[in-house]
C-alpha cells in the first residue's frame, strides 16, 4: 500500500522470542542439506573412523583375554594405549572430513542470498547482523558436529567407561582438550566456508577454494621452510596451526624448533579476525553507489 495515502500501520501483533527468530534460518537450512545426495554419504562415511576406533577402544581395554596379546611386548602394549596421540590422530582424521562436509554445504548459504538481493529482506525482519552471521555459522556448526565432536565424545566417553574412574581422572583433560580442540577447528572452517561463498557465487568454485586454503596453504608453508630455510612458514598452514594446538591441549610433543602452540593460538585469532572482519564488509544491508 502507497505510504503517501497514510494507509500503512506497523505491525503490532505478538512477537516470537529473540531465539525463535534465531533459529529460524537453521531450521530451514538443516533439512535442505540434508537432503543431498553427498552430504547425507559423506556423513556416513565419514562414521567408519570412529567405529574403527572405537573398536580399537575395546581392544585395548581387553588385550588380557586375546591370545598372544597378554604376553606382547612393550612395544605393542604401547602401541595399545590410549593417550592424547591416540585421540589427535582421531581428530586429525574426522577433520579431513569436516573440510570435504564444509566445502560442500558452505558455498550454498550466504552466496544466494547476495546472488538474489535477499540480506534487505532478512534485515527488515527482527533479525541483526550479528544473528544473521551466528544463525548460519550455528548451521555449519551443527553439520560438522556431526562428524567431529558427537563421534569423538562418543569415543572418549567409551573409553571413560571401560578404562574406570582411575583413567577417567587421570585422563579427563582428554576430553576437555578434544572438545575445546574441535569448537576452535568448527569456528574456522564455518568461518572459511561463509567468507567464501559470501565472496564467490559459483558453488563449485567455492567449494574448490575452501578446500585449497586448507591443502593448498598447507603446501605453499611447507615451500617457504624449504626454500628459505625457516620454520615460521608453517604459521601460514592452518591444518597445521590447528594440530600444534591440539597436541598443546592433548598433551602430545611437538617438534621443539617449530612454531610453538602459543605463537599457534595467535596465528589462529588472526586469522579468524580476518576472515570475520571480510565477512562483515561484504554482508550490507543496503549499499551505496555513486
Amino acid at each position: 500500500m502507497a505510504v503517501f495515502k497514510r494507509g500503512y500501520e506497523r505491525y503490532t501483533g505478538p512477537r516470537t522470542g529473540a531465539l525463535a527468530r534465531f533459529l529460524v534460518v537453521p531450521r530451514f537450512a538443516w533439512p535442505k542439506l540434508l537432503g543431498e545426495r553427498f552430504v547425507v554419504v559423506l556423513l556416513i562415511v565419514s562414521l567408519f573412523w570412529p567405529l574403527l576406533c572405537a573398536g580399537f577402544v575395546y581392544l585395548s581395554n581387553h588385550a588380557s583375554l586375546l591370545p598372544g596379546l597378554a604376553e606382547a611386548g612393550d612395544a605393542v602394549q604401547k602401541l595399545l594405549r590410549i593417550d592424547g596421540a591416540f585421540f589427535a590422530t582421531f581428530m586429525n582424521v574426522q577433520s579431513t572430513f569436516a573440510i570435504i562436509l564444509a566445502a560442500i554445504a558452505g558455498p550454498g548459504l550466504i552466496a544466494p542470498d547476495l546472488a538474489n538481493n535477499a540480506l534487505p529482506l532478512y534485515f527488515a525482519r527482527p533479525l541483526s547482523l550479528a544473528s544473521y552471521i551466528g544463525a548460519r555459522l550455528l548451521v555449519l556448526f551443527g553439520l560438522l558436529a556431526t562428524v567431529t565432536l558427537l563421534p569423538g565424545l562418543f569415543v572418549f566417553g567409551m573409553q571413560a567407561s571401560l578404562g574406570g574412574s582411575a583413567w577417567l581422572a587421570a585422563h579427563w583433560t582428554l576430553g576437555q582438550g578434544m572438545l575445546l580442540g574441535f569448537l576452535l577447528y568448527i569456528l574456522l572452517v564455518s568461518l572459511v566456508a561463509l567468507t567464501l561463498s559470501a565472496y564467490v557465487k559459483w558453488r563449485v568454485v567455492a567449494g574448490a577454494l575452501v578446500l585449497g586454503f586448507f591443502f593448498v596453504l598447507g603446501g605453499a608453508a611447507q615451500i617457504i621452510n624449504q626454500v628459505f630455510r625457516v620454520e615460521w612458514g608453517s604459521l601460514l598452514s592452518p591444518s597445521y596451526i590447528l594440530y600444534t594446538i591440539w597436541c598443546a591441549l592433548l598433551g602430545v610433543e611437538t617438534p621443539a624448533d617449530a612454531p610453538d602452540a602459543g605463537e599457534c593460538l595467535a596465528a589462529l585469532v588472526v586469522l579468524l579476525a580476518a576472515l570475520l572482519a571480510i565477512l562483515l564488509r561484504k554482508l550490507r544491508p543496503v549499499e551505496v553507489v555513486s
